[in-house]
């Protein structure tokens, strides 16, 4: 029975967090309705933050973000089309001291989807070669530690509020001398989920031996459908965090709903501005990514989507009433679709 337990198919069904987007949504959509209804429009998010496409709920260009945040916050970046030869891409990161490794990333999708560590040239042409839709590459964030900050603002106020805090582990497995890494993979029930991606970007790596001991990070960035573990830090809320949260957020043009992903060193020093990068941020459709510390119930879970949806709902009709508009319906089909023909092409690049 416990090693029927152990497959794949079970972990996902005893382990909500794993359940699909329409299994954990479909249970609270009518409180969307309810919401559509209040403002007389389905698509009210995209006056969240009137200066990202669609408020920053799909579809939404990371180059676009990038322009109305000063550069000081997001690591050295730069983008690139669909298309262009490797040969061209690395010229151009060479001639603007781009050292190795990189991260390379769809300039639009979310869910860690096409995003990729370059550790060499090598593997940048490769990448290049085999990407579906225009990317940018960044430099690697040596910082050990990442968050993901769900922050919020009511339009008028000076400041905004925190209102929660995920950190995140990487994947990162610890030998004990006598076990493959695949082994020691299969071990653990979130990472026995990630063995078939790990396996294409590995290869027979995953059948080498680590010393007792010596630790091997495999995933290097946080995101939950890689293999990172999710865990509610929103505890650490308090009134420095909130004016380091503030300084950032209020430097991004008409941003007031968001959840921003950071990469830092410490607590300590992130909280006083010091040895940290915004290395992504997620609008209107942004999920408060705390939830999915596996000590939650699916009913915790509900409960902050939930409130987080009223949030987004009192900012859009309040931005709205300053001129700023919901998308049309014509206009939020149109979304949908140009966000599923992205999908495709996303679903093409293989890790």
């Amino acid at each position: 029975m416990q090693r029927l337990l152990r497959r794949p198919f079970f972990i996902r069904l005893f382990h909500w967090e794993y359940w699909s987007f329409g299994a954990v949504y479909t249970w609270i959509y009518p409180i969307w309705i309810f919401l559509a209804f209040r403002t007389r429009s389905f698509f009210f998010f995209a006056a969240a933050n009137p200066s990202i496409k669609n408020g920053g709920f799909l579809s939404e260009s990371k180059k676009d973000i990038h322009d109305i945040m000063p550069p000081r916050l997001y690591p050295p970046t730069m983008h690139f089309t669909v298309g262009e030869s490797g040969d061209k891409v690395a010229q151009q990161l060479r001639g603007n001291g781009f050292d190795y490794p990189l991260i390379g990333k769809p300039d639009t999708g979310g869910r860690g989807r096409g995003v990729v560590l370059l550790a060499n040239e090598n593997e940048l042409r490769a990448y290049t070669a085999k990407t579906t839709v225009d990317f940018h590459i960044q430099k690697f964030i040596p910082y050990k530690n990442e968050a993901g900050i769900f922050y919020y603002r009511y339009p008028g106020e000076k400041s905004g509020r925190v209102s929660g805090i995920v950190r995140k582990e990487f994947l990162t497995v610890t030998g004990d001398g006598k076990s493959t890494i695949r082994e020691l993979l299969l071990k653990n029930d979130r990472f026995r989920l990630q063995i078939e991606s790990l396996a294409n970007i590995y290869g027979e790596y995953l059948e080498n031996v680590l010393t007792n001991g010596e630790e091997k990070l495999l995933v290097p960035y946080g995101n939950h459908a890689r293999g990172a573990k999710f865990l509610d830090d929103s505890h650490l809320v308090d009134a420095a965090l909130e004016q380091r949260m503030n300084d950032i957020c209020l430097a991004i043009k008409d941003f007031y709903f968001g959840r921003l992903d950071i990469k830092y060193d410490n607590w300590e020093d992130f909280k006083q501005g010091k040895k940290f990068s915004v290395i992504e941020v997620n609008g209107a459709g942004a999920e408060p990514t705390h939830i999915y510390d596996p000590r939650h119930s699916i009913f915790f879970a509900w409960k902050e989507i939930v409130r987080h949806w009223f949030i987004l709902n009192k900012i859009s009709r309040m931005n709205h009433k300053r001129g700023h508009k919901y998308l049309t319906a014509s206009e939020g089909l149109a979304m949908f679709r140009q966000d599923k023909e992205q999908s495709k092409k996303l679903l093409l690049m293989k890790d």
